[in-house]
């Protein structure tokens, strides 16, 4: 019996990560235990009071019904208060923000909200995978836009305006931009919200990392007159280190709130108020909070730099967020080529940035959510099985 895919399954492949975790299963079998130094999930706990927040909440009889569409009140009341604080962004919580089951789910139910097929979506290249296989489950064409190591991993907007804009609908943007890091600057903003005005985009930002290794996050809603074109997502799943508990927030205008949840209220029932309650808890940690753990990631940081210049890479020390990205030294054909050798000669395993698009071809992507025993391991392996004496 043969029951044929959906033809919007067409192009769209195992999501790459699934696929690696598989095949270090089988390495891991063989003997020596692969480092995974891939993946961007934050191996440090919540804070205790988050913890503490939803066993408190779990334990009481009466919480665990059905919740509504648009998330709890104390949830949508920290979110804005946590945007007002830290982003200076007035959100009206009734009617502007819409908390999530993780903001990758967001992904997907703008594209599923906006894009008819044929439609087109504007795309980084490099940038998360999700956003393009969000597009084409959604029917939409992927138009790539590259982003450049030569002008700072920034959107050329003079290359973006030459290109057919006649039946693009969404813009894909995200800063601190994933893989490369690239914090964002008040002029970029201000040129993406003018260019969604001018050419009606709607302007998607993903700002899941705004707080890691970054001194001043900013949000995207912060320009004047940006909730015309503007949807943010937002997560607690690398702020908070809260990626299994899958929080996350979209933010706009009401009416663009109202437009999504005709998608989302078909495709979920609502998150369990204990965890939503421990989320809000979260949002109002304080500064103290986020330099603990950047700290953490400070010291990993530096262990990562030396790994990379035992494998003779190039990089920026101008990154923010949990990864590092770098340029692979000459010799290697593309970054696949120098990922496999260090998985299969040292069982160290670092992401090829040709998983990001074309333009991340001759770079590799390190993630910061190791302790730094695995960083030390990783250097001795390297050096003992990839280093010429």
């Amino acid at each position: 019996m043969k029951i044929e895919l959906a033809n919007r399954l067409n192009g769209i492949g195992e999501y790459y990560f699934s696929k690696k975790l598989s095949e270090i299963a089988e390495l891991n079998k063989q003997g020596d235990a692969v480092i995974n130094l891939g993946i961007g999930s934050p191996d440090m706990p919540p804070h205790p009071s988050v913890i503490e927040t939803l066993q408190t909440e779990a334990a009481k009889p009466n919480v665990h019904a059905y919740q509504s569409y648009k998330g709890a009140e104390a949830l949508r009341n920290a979110f804005a208060a946590w945007y007002k604080k830290w982003y200076g962004v007035e959100l009206n919580p009734a009617t502007e923000i819409l908390p999530l089951i993780g903001s990758k789910e967001g992904i997907m139910h703008i594209c599923m909200a906006y894009l008819n097929e044929g439609d087109k979506a504007l795309i980084p290249n490099p940038g998360y995978p999700t956003y393009r296989s969000a597009v084409q489950l959604a029917g939409g064409k992927c138009v790539e836009y590259e982003l450049k190591e030569e002008n700072n991993w920034l959107i050329d907007f003079d290359e973006l305006e030459k290109k057919d804009l006649s039946k693009v609908k969404l813009m894909w943007v995200n800063y601190p931009q994933m893989p490369t890091g690239q914090l964002p600057t008040k002029e970029l903003f201000e040129k993406l919200v003018a260019f969604g005005k001018k050419h009606n985009i709607l302007i998607c930002h993903d700002n899941p990392y705004s707080f890691i290794l970054n001194e001043t996050p900013m949000s995207l809603l912060g320009v004047d007159g940006a909730k015309e074109v503007v949807i943010e997502l937002n997560s607690l799943s690398k702020s908070h280190n809260m990626a299994g508990w899958r929080v996350g927030v979209l933010c706009g205008s009401k009416e663009r709130v109202d437009e999504v949840l005709r998608f989302k209220s078909n495709m979920d029932s609502g998150m369990f108020l204990p965890l939503q309650l421990a989320a809000a808890k979260a949002l109002t940690l304080e500064k103290d909070w986020y330099d603990e753990v950047n700290k953490v990631y400070k010291s990993r940081r530096t262990k990562a730099y030396e790994l990379l210049d035992l494998l003779k890479c190039t990089y920026s020390k101008e990154q923010a967020g949990m990864f590092l990205w770098a340029r692979i030294p000459e010799g290697f054909k593309d970054s696949y080529e120098l990922s496999d050798e260090v998985l299969y000669k040292a069982r160290v395993f670092i992401t090829p940035g040709g998983i990001f698009g074309s333009a991340g071809e001759k770079f590799v992507r390190v993630s910061l959510c190791s302790p730094e025993n695995k960083f030390e391991a990783s250097i001795d392996r390297i050096k003992k099985n990839l280093i010429k004496k």
